[in-house]
């Protein structure tokens, strides 16, 4: 039996931050699953406003952005491939600009209010997009397993990509993450920390559950 089915009542909003390949998609989608909550990755929605970008080459991108984002098709975008090396790089580009972070706050915020059980996974859901959220997590994951598993993913796709590149990319997106003037890659202080690095999926999830049955008191 279920969390949400236990507490008919209780709406639970989950936000769930991390570095590149850190897990954290893994874990919210886990978590989604078990709790039937609505998942969200922002992650997604900054690698599909650079596809629509590198696709159109608009001259206002705000406002380009804006027109496209009222009109976002979530199972259309989750069919597209943005794991590309050129829509990574451009996405940690665009992730600078505060006005189209604005547009993409907006648009997550308003999801959390239609869907009120849900969760998002990103690097600045906990501290600046969902700080209301009722329970936060924050990824961990050293480089070399970050590395591996990012790796393991594209190269089914692409088989002529080399991990030293993968690491390079991994490690440069975060320290841009991290460094970025607005709403950087930033541990909240009610986050329970995860390090996926040590844990297997079993065990992430076990961990997760009794946080979770513990801050809602279940």
């Amino acid at each position: 039996m279920v969390l949400l089915q236990r507490n008919i009542n209780k709406n639970l909003i989950i936000s769930c931050d991390g570095g590149a390949a850190s897990g954290k998609t893994t874990g919210a989608r886990l978590l989604a699953k078990k709790y039937r909550l609505k998942f969200l990755s922002s992650g997604m929605l900054y690698r599909y406003a650079s596809y629509l970008i590198l696709k159109k080459k608009p001259k206002n991108q705000v406002l380009f952005l804006k027109k496209e984002f009222k009109k976002i098709n979530l199972s259309k975008l989750n069919k597209l491939d943005l794991n590309t090396p050129l829509i990574s790089e451009h996405t940690s580009k665009i992730a600078k600009i505060k006005k189209i972070r604005n547009i993409l706050k907006f648009f997550q915020i308003s999801f959390s209010k239609k869907y009120k059980n849900c969760i998002i996974e990103g690097r600045d859901i906990s501290t600046e997009i969902l700080p209301f959220s009722d329970v936060k997590f924050f990824f961990i994951c050293d480089l070399k397993n970050a590395s591996r598993r990012r790796f393991q993913d594209l190269k089914k796709k692409n088989h002529k990509v080399k991990l030293s590149e993968v690491k390079k990319s991994i490690k440069l997106r975060n320290m841009r993450d991290k460094n970025r003037k607005h709403s950087p890659l930033l541990k909240h202080r009610d986050a329970l920390e995860i390090h996926t690095g040590k844990l297997n999926k079993k065990r992430m999830i076990d961990k997760m559950t009794k946080h979770i049955e513990k801050v809602m008191k279940i």
